[in-house]
């Protein structure tokens, strides 16, 4: 058995659905079986072991199904299913009423995993109606059962570790220890080559990859799991930094276009804003015209907290680059914030005679108009390519439209991507892409993100945090209120609405569930809420709805009506979440709270910190449980977005702020990002072997590990 063997060789009497379930899971090789680790552990002691069972205990039993037949019961004549199950230290018996067919799906011999209540007395046990997990019986030696015995009869140890793994319909748990068995005991796990150098497995006392196959699949004590668990962590989270220190490395060899900066009209551009520029921005534009001063393209990622003026940065810095006779490329992820942004470069370069373009799958406009030098003119799309394609138009804001291989630019030096979570990377690489010499990239995101996984999924990035908010710019205050809390919501909308202000309402889902659902009904639409609104509560004011399934007209209209003050309540789904500038809007109720990540909750009150004026969220949950209870708690208290990233690193894991499945990374892996100290390492690590060996040619096997890490987080 060789680990790049595919399954169906060794696994024979696999059925078409078990073929269907293991491509599901990307198990196609031994290799995929040995790396398909399990998502925990199952722990017995006596309980685990059928001689040791009382009356009334919830368990969970591993054994043998022994004569499966169908009969009645002997009082009400009911039809039912009965079986034992058999393993090292005794048996039981399974019942399960009313339920005949059950005897036909089990056979004698197969091994199986049963939970359910010991019913019955102590002398004459039995299960009713258990849970029945089946190995589908490919795998008879080397039991697992036999395992328990060795560890009950022979060993100090006061518990068995059962794995349990991801499955998918077709294809059980117990299907893949028994098979990962039949590995080792053909000795698969050995011949494949251990990415990890020696040194470094000694340095940080990580297990051989052989022995650590072994413990994660089959722990003798929890201890075993834990090693193994920490290896393939480092293993993974190593790989990756190895690619992207390798990219960076790529980059650094790498010409950029030059860019002439003039410090002095820097200076005069940044003093034109209608506001101070924060220390924090200030640093932000230095260290970033500084990149611009380099021979090599600049990798950056900006992360600042909502309201924290990464826009005015990136427009500072676009001017260094437009006055240079070079382009800019601004990509953003909606409709709504390109215009947006547009607007928002149009008043800080409207005493800067240079042409800025807008171009979205909608339309396409440049400042200024040749008419009228204070509007924007809309242009045809060909006119409008023509003029990127001759330089005619320095700095170009648009949504995906912007990387259609149809726009070509002249010179292209500095490319951004605002709310770099919201693309996936091949949109980066199709934007640096446009030119022939690589451009400066500049990544933003006002998603909070933890500083291991900021290390981890950017790591071939530059970091640089805005962590100041502007000067006046007061805290907000967050309300979490209960059902009969709503009231303090609406007196408080009304006040800022008597005040002249504005105020958002935020409902989860757009239209009203299909009644046949019932577990969706409590969510609030936004359809329904806008009228229940205007009938009930806010009857003499104008309320606007705005949500991703209105054509791009109106949702244009909406905004611009909202912006003008036309509209005094936003009824919305989480459209608004990025980037959205209303500064009269001082207030925003978030309905259904606890169906949004705190990412997302962070983002929506974002919406209201746009201005000096004191502003005022609202979470409304639907439920309130402990767990909500504790996450609506984080979000009042939380002081700013990266305090938030931590709690929610710290109690949930990686995965509510960042989506672990979203990028790829293995649950081992995201657990591990809880470790500072080890994705340090990592990246420590990684940097030294690609200062000495760029391409990896003394390490081929982890120079192939980093290539897979790379690919599974979606950057080949």
């Amino acid at each position: 058995m060789r680990p790049d063997d595919s399954i169906e060789k060794h696994f024979t009497r696999l059925r078409p659905e078990q073929k269907k379930a293991l491509g599901k899971l990307g198990v196609r090789t031994i290799r995929d079986l040995l790396y398909h680790f399990p998502t925990r552990y199952e722990t017995g002691g006596a309980s685990a072991t059928i001689a040791s069972v009382n009356p009334g205990a919830e368990v969970t039993l591993y054994g043998t199904i022994r004569k499966p037949e169908t009969r009645k019961s002997w009082k009400s004549r009911r039809p039912m299913a009965e079986a034992w199950l058999e393993d090292a230290s005794g048996r039981i018996k399974l019942m399960w009423f009313n339920q005949p067919y059950i005897a036909k799906t089990l056979h004698d011999g197969m091994q199986a995993k049963v939970s359910g209540t010991i019913t019955g007395t102590a002398e004459k046990p039995y299960i009713a109606n258990p849970a029945i997990e089946r190995s589908m019986g490919e795998v008879t030696h080397d039991s697992l059962f036999q395992q328990g015995r060795t560890l009950l009869q022979g060993s100090t140890l006061d518990a068995v570790l059962y794995p349990i793994y991801a499955e998918s319909q077709g294809i059980s748990s117990l299907w893949f220890l028994h098979a990962a068995k039949r590995a080792f005991a053909a000795h698969a796990h050995e011949t494949i080559e251990d990415p990890i150098p020696t040194d470094i497995l000694a340095r940080y006392k990580l297990p051989e990859l052989a022995t650590a196959l072994v413990f994660i699949h089959t722990p003798q004590r929890a201890g075993d799991a834990a090693a193994a668990s920490k290896r393939f962590a480092f293993e993974e989270i190593f790989a990756l930094q190895l690619a992207l220190a390798k990219r960076r490395h790529e980059a650094r060899e790498k010409a950029a276009l030059p860019v002439t900066v003039d410090r002095a009209a820097l200076a005069d551009f940044v003093a034109s804003f209608p506001f101070p520029a924060t220390g924090a921005q200030a640093r932000a534009i230095e260290t970033i015209v500084g990149d611009f001063e380099r021979a090599h393209p600049m990798l950056r990622l900006l992360e600042g907290d909502v309201g924290s003026g990464k826009t005015a940065v990136a427009a500072a810095t676009s001017y260094v680059v437009a006055t240079s006779d070079l382009q800019v490329a601004y990509l953003c992820p909606t409709e709504i914030l390109a215009k947006q942004h547009f607007s928002t470069f149009v008043a800080y370069f409207r005493e800067h005679p240079i042409p800025i373009g807008l171009i979205t799958g909608s339309e396409c406009r440049v400042f200024p108009s040749r008419v009228r030098y204070e509007e924007s003119a809309k242009l045809s799309r060909a006119t409008f390519r023509k003029r990127v394609l001759d330089g005619l138009i320095p700095i170009v804001i648009g949504t995906h439209a912007l990387v259609e291989r149809s726009l070509v630019f002249k010179r292209l030096a500095y490319a951004i991507v605002d709310e770099q979570h919201r693309f996936g990377v091949v949109h980066r690489q199709r934007l640096t892409a446009k030119s022939a010499t690589a451009p400066h990239l500049l990544s933003m995101t006002a998603t909070p993100i933890p500083r291991t996984l900021a290390l981890t999924i950017y790591g071939d990035l530059d970091l640089t945090l805005l962590d100041e908010m502007p000067v006046g710019r007061k805290s907000i205050i967050t309300q979490v209120c209960s059902k009969g809390e709503r009231e303090q919501a609406y007196e408080r909308v009304c006040a800022e609405l008597a005040r002249g202000h504005q105020a958002y309402v935020i409902c989860p889902r757009i239209d009203e569930p299909d009644p046949a659902k019932e577990l969706a009904l409590q969510a609030k639409s936004v359809k329904a809420e806008a009228v229940r609104l205007a009938r009930d509560v806010f009857t003499d004011v104008e309320i606007g709805v705005l949500h991703s399934k209105m054509r791009p007209a109106e949702k244009e209209l909406v905004m611009k009506d909202f912006v003008a003050g036309k509209i005094q309540i936003l009824v919305a789904t989480s459209v608004v979440e990025v980037g959205v500038n209303v500064e009269n809007a001082t207030v925003i109720l978030i309905e259904g709270a606890e169906r949004f990540g705190l990412a997302q909750l962070h983002q929506l009150r974002g919406r209201v910190i746009r201005s000096t004026h004191q502003a005022y969220c609202f979470a409304l949950p639907e439920t309130m449980g402990l767990a909500t209870r504790e996450r609506m708690k984080a979000f009042r208290d939380a002081k700013n977005g990266f305090e938030l990233a931590e709690y929610d690193l710290a109690i949930r894991g990686a995965g509510e702020l960042s989506g672990g499945r979203q990028w790829g990374v293995s649950d081992i892996a995201m657990e591990a990002l809880r470790n500072l100290k080890l994705v340090e390492a990592a990246r420590t690590e990684a940097a030294r072997l690609i200062s000495v060996d760029p391409n990896l040619r003394a390490y081929p096997a982890l120079a192939a590990r980093a290539a897979s890490a790379l690919a599974a987080l979606h950057l080949e």
